[in-house]
């Protein structure tokens, strides 16, 4: 265990090269070659790429379905255990960094005349047995009444959250929760090992899009989870978990296979006020996915990926 950890924190450091700004920087970001015989997990994430996948989305809101789309940007990096932040010389700190699994997730639709724009930045290691818990959740939702934002960072005993918002209600705080599973950790700790994550009751935090679209507290839950086959297809699981107090259910339907590419989502819950509410279900299927260096692809030459992956 501890020399396949070595070798997979040498292949982090050699190749995590994500979002670079500076010429000199993006020069570094080419695929290194590393031994990495029988380790399929090394042989897809540490190849120098990210994985990048769209999905049509169908999103409840105000009572209605609207259409949209969401993507997951997928990638290994180099985080800061003490900092909390994404390493820019990782080879200097060696005892600070930590081999993470970071999603970026974007869910964007309109709302009639008006659109929402949100994306969620999750990043959990990937030595599940010596960090049980992401180091940090940021979530941020825009759309023309104003936008919020929350971060969840990992503590000793807690999650630190803070949360700034333009609604009076919410307003600005700083609190503590429970160090408990993350829902929004539930995507990356799939893509590691689904056979690692809980069943039966747990207690978990609801995802933070959940909790900005409805205003919820957020603030621990009891669910009932479970994990079984999708009898439509027999290449595919389903994880769903089901919260009895929020009347909501969340089914995420995954390849049984590795890598375990998310292949679809349903999410339901009430939606809308007044006479106008109803149980919903958004839905997100999946449409296109890629393996890209994309912070190397910033020219208007590149511009053509954006409709390969239906985002045009």
């Amino acid at each position: 265990m501890k020399k396949s950890y070595h070798l997979l924190l040498l292949s982090a450091l050699l190749l995590s090269a994500a979002c670079q700004q500076t010429p000199t920087e993006q020069s570094s970001a080419k695929a290194v070659t590393v031994s990495t015989k029988g380790n399929k997990f090394n042989d897809y994430w540490y190849q120098g790429n990210a994985e990048i996948t769209t999905y049509d989305l169908e999103q409840a809101r105000y009572g209605e379905i609207h259409q949209g789309h969401s993507t997951m940007i997928f990638v290994t990096e180099e985080f800061s255990k003490s900092k909390q932040v994404k390493l820019d010389n990782p080879g200097a700190v060696p005892k600070d960094a930590v081999p993470i699994l970071k999603l970026n997730r974007t869910s964007k639709f309109n709302t009639g005349l008006y659109p929402y724009s949100m994306m969620a930045s999750v990043f959990t290691p990937i030595d599940g047995k010596k960090y049980p818990h992401s180091l940090k959740v940021s979530s941020s939702s825009q759309e023309w009444c104003g936008h919020t934002f929350m971060q969840i960072n990992e503590k000793r005993g807690n999650y630190a959250v803070q949360l700034n918002s333009y609604f009076e209600s919410e307003g600005d705080r700083d609190f503590k929760v429970d160090k408990v599973l993350l829902e929004d950790e539930v995507w990356t700790k799939l893509r590691i090992d689904p056979k690692a994550l809980p069943t039966g009751k747990t207690k978990i935090l609801p995802g933070t899009f959940f909790s900005r679209l409805k205003h919820t507290a957020f603030e621990v839950q009891e669910a009932n989870i479970s994990m079984s086959p999708v009898e439509s297809d027999a290449s595919l699981m389903a994880y769903r978990i089901d919260y009895p107090a929020l009347k909501r259910t969340l089914t995420i339907h995954f390849k049984k296979d590795f890598p375990h590419q998310i292949h679809a989502w349903e999410d339901t819950y009430g939606s809308g006020w007044g006479a106008g509410a109803k149980s919903l279900t958004t839905r997100a299927t999946l449409r296109k996915s890629i393996k890209t260096d994309y912070w190397t692809k910033n020219s208007n030459a590149d511009a053509g990926m954006r409709a390969d992956l239906g985002l045009e």
